[in-house]
């Protein structure tokens, strides 16, 4: 118990620390400002900009856990930040410091009963990934089958509660308005602390692996069942380049775009068809290749939907609601909670600003141009309707990893610069409101 609390003070402590370094050199750039030429100005902001990123991403990396989510997340606004930023904070996708070999080899025998290299034909005592909740060690099975062992870290879960506790705190203006509900902060803690449990992501690969196999372009890993447990999964290799190492070989813009279409098609078939998602959508967990192929991997986190949350995002799309108060009022429901009037101020605001989104970027003509994924007004649009939602309490718990990946596919095209036809793929796949099981 005394362990535990030192290790939660700890946490908080380095967090403090870093909110008041970068505090600290913001406000040494802002006084240095009425003194610098606008050229100046421009290389002080971008050299800033290179300090704080460094600084968030070294902190975070040591942290690991939630807050290390954090900093994957703003990885992926490729629209907000300088390249050099994104850059550098794109190490916390997959470069967390590892876990000492002495401890990863107790860790992985703790969990297992044997070492790797007794389980294993051979075994790389270097990852070659190491992420928030666990890293990622390339291995032969004894059968001579190339594969990838995650092994998790030590105390994990422990960490996770730790940070929700913080986030409890740091958050309780928020949550006193109501722009934070704790039933938001619950439904985040619980799914980050599903990702500790590698039975259950065991079990969601297998569940994806047999039900998107209609998309032949999609590769999912094979799990071995007799390599994996609680806190070791061994499963196949998939082969392909991340998002940043993809886009250094120069794709052209037929391969962006044939990718482009592949996560749009990837994303809507989850949504309508599944009726689940990979919800952990940040560029380390998508391996692509020329031929358009993308390969699937990590589903610790995934979100099954309840049919519901899934009419109300069809609705969206095709905006029947606008002459039905029947589905108007159901979407109320489900977002609000029984007790909102659909007529209420805020409400009007959210669901008029939705509805003039999706007119532009995706309008019910019978053919829509293709939407352009490098223009930077979709993603201005897309940030300023989540600030108008967020200010309105426009937050649903059962929405939030739906809207987390969504949000992190967007970002994923915009990164490609693909075009992609978005509004036709959406009607591919969404069946009619009637067809919707309920």
């Amino acid at each position: 118990m005394v362990s535990s609390r030192r290790k939660s003070i700890g946490r908080a402590t380095r967090l403090a620390q870093l909110g008041a370094g970068l505090a600290g050199s913001y406000l040494a750039y802002q006084l240095q400002r009425p003194f610098l030429s606008d050229r100046q100005k421009s290389e002080r902001r971008q050299a800033l900009g290179r300090r704080q990123a460094r600084q968030i991403r070294e902190d975070l990396q040591d942290l690991r856990g939630p807050i290390m989510k954090v900093g994957q997340a703003l990885s992926m606004q490729t629209h907000l930040f300088d390249a050099d930023v994104v850059q550098e904070l794109a190490g916390l996708q997959m470069q967390a410091p590892p876990m000492h070999g002495t401890l990863m080899r107790a860790q992985f025998k703790s969990a297992f009963g044997e070492y790797p290299e007794d389980v294993f034909g051979s075994f790389e005592p270097e990852p070659f990934a190491a992420a928030s909740l666990g890293q990622v060690h390339w291995a032969v099975t004894k059968r001579g089958e190339e594969v990838a062992v995650k092994i998790q870290y030590p105390a994990i879960r422990e960490a996770i509660e730790t940070d929700f506790r913080m986030l409890r705190a740091a958050g309780f203006a928020a949550r006193l308005t109501g722009h934070l509900k704790e039933s938001v902060v619950r439904e985040a803690e619980r799914g980050i602390l599903e990702e500790t449990d590698y039975r259950k992501e065991s079990r969601n690969i297998q569940y994806f692996a047999k039900h998107l196999a209609p998309l032949a372009f999609v590769r999912l890993p094979r799990v071995h069942g007799e390599l994996s447990c609680g806190q070791v999964l061994t499963m196949t290799r998939v082969r392909g380049l991340r998002m940043q190492e993809f886009l250094k070989t120069n794709p052209s813009t037929e391969v962006r775009d044939r990718i482009g279409v592949g996560l749009t098609r990837l994303f809507f078939f989850q949504l309508f068809r599944l009726q689940a998602l990979h919800a952990d959508p940040h560029p380390g967990n998508y391996l692509f290749d020329r031929d358009g192929s993308i390969g699937l991997v990590d589903f610790g986190c995934v979100k099954y939907l309840k049919p519901e949350v899934v009419r109300c995002y069809a609705q969206f799309w095709s905006r029947e609601w606008v002459h039905d108060g029947g589905l108007y009022a159901e979407i109320i429901r489900v977002i609000f909670g029984p007790n909102v009037p659909p007529a209420e101020p805020r409400v009007r605001r959210c669901m008029n600003e939705i509805k003039r989104f999706y007119d532009k970027f995706h309008p019910l003509t019978e053919a829509p141009a293709p939407l352009e994924l490098a223009d930077p007004e979709f993603m201005e649009r897309l940030n300023e309707l989540a600030r108008t939602l967020w200010k309105n309490k426009f937050l649903s718990p059962e929405f939030l990893f739906l809207s987390r990946t969504e949000s992190g596919m967007c970002n994923l095209l915009h990164a490609l610069q693909a075009r992609v036809p978005t509004t036709q793929i959406a009607r591919e796949w969404m069946p009619p409101v009637s067809r919707i099981k309920k």
